[in-house]
């Protein structure tokens, strides 16, 4: 029997959890973010309790801070902007949501961002509309306003080959979940631009003896535009699993957890499905790594399972309420 578990605002266009999924942050179509909470842990049941105005424009994206570090959001608006938002109580004042800081704007806007928490410190990976890839880190894990360039490189697997000011329409970015001092932080990246190169999904690892991050592996073919990929929670295999929505349908990636010789991760395509004549621009895994859902223009929710032979199939499919 179906349940409702909040009724969320006309114009809401963007949604995101919290990690423990006891938070939900919705994004409006007049720049508004509203935050719904439960009274009852123990209930599926949430009402708004916030509501506060982030940009003039609609917000298109919602990330939720690692929950050490607080309750904060970082929000991508239609102008470009980045605005990362925190919940903080002062001196015996009621609660409010105040901004740390922004990043982005007309000349370099902002298509995607996701958190990489390594264990060094707070990461923060921005892709930009000019096919430019920013890596930020946190200075002081008790201060979200205090951000350091880390890196800034193009998505291409030549370090000499550099190209010109690419026009990208979206990207699309996801950290490895793992984080453990035996692997390096890692993460993927693609873009759907003017510019080939730039578009497949490439694997990112950061080398700690040069302090540098390096391209490790790449996805597919150079001519796919990326709209979406999810990285598997990976729970006691020997291999990695990465999802990637392109114009050419959805693809699932096997990539060795260990280097061969050269440094790179040996990748193979192990499953290749039709998005059903939809774009798909969100994927998301269970906890598992196992089950994979998909959503895109079709108004569906598809999920998508490995039998015992490997071969991946649809699961189900969650029709759009009428």
């Amino acid at each position: 029997m179906e349940k409702s578990v909040a009724t969320l605002d006309k114009g809401t266009i963007c949604s995101s959890w919290n990690y423990c999924g006891q938070r939900l942050a919705t994004g409006l179509i007049d720049g508004t973010i509203a935050i719904f909470d439960t009274s009852d842990p123990a209930s599926s049941s949430f009402t708004s309790t916030f509501k506060f105005k982030v940009n003039n424009g609609s917000v298109t994206k919602i990330v939720w801070v690692p929950p050490e570090y607080g309750d904060a959001i970082a929000c991508i608006s239609s102008d470009g902007t980045l605005s990362i938002w925190e919940e903080i109580s002062e001196d015996g004042e009621p609660v409010q949501w105040k901004q740390c800081t922004s990043f982005g704007g007309h000349l370099e806007q902002v298509l995607d961002s996701q958190f990489g928490n390594s264990i060094s410190s707070l990461k923060l990976t921005i892709a930009y509309s000019n096919g430019l890839a920013k890596v930020y880190e946190i200075l002081d894990s008790m201060e979200l306003k205090n951000w350091q360039l880390q890196a800034e490189f193009q998505n291409i697997t030549d370090s000499v080959t550099k190209f010109g000011k690419a026009s990208c329409s979206s990207a699309s970015i996801s950290w490895n979940p793992e984080r453990s001092e035996s692997r390096p932080a890692s993460f993927v990246l693609g873009f759907n631009s003017d510019t080939p190169q730039l578009n497949s999904p490439k694997v990112w690892e950061f080398d700690q003896n040069h302090q540098r991050w390096l391209p490790v592996a790449e996805l597919g073919d150079q001519g796919d535009h990326v709209y979406a990929l999810a990285w598997a929670p990976n729970i006691g295999r020997s291999y990695e699993l990465i999802a990637a929505a392109t114009s050419n349908g959805i693809s699932v990636w096997k990539m060795a957890s260990n280097p061969d010789p050269n440094g790179r991760l040996s990748v193979e395509k192990v499953g290749l499905f039709s998005s059903l004549g939809s774009e798909v621009w969100q994927m998301e895994w269970d906890m598992s790594g196992m089950t994979l859902a998909t959503s895109g223009t079709d108004g569906r929710v598809r999920l998508w399972q490995s039998n015992l032979n490997g071969i991946w199939h649809e699961q189900a499919v969650i029709e759009p309420a009428t």
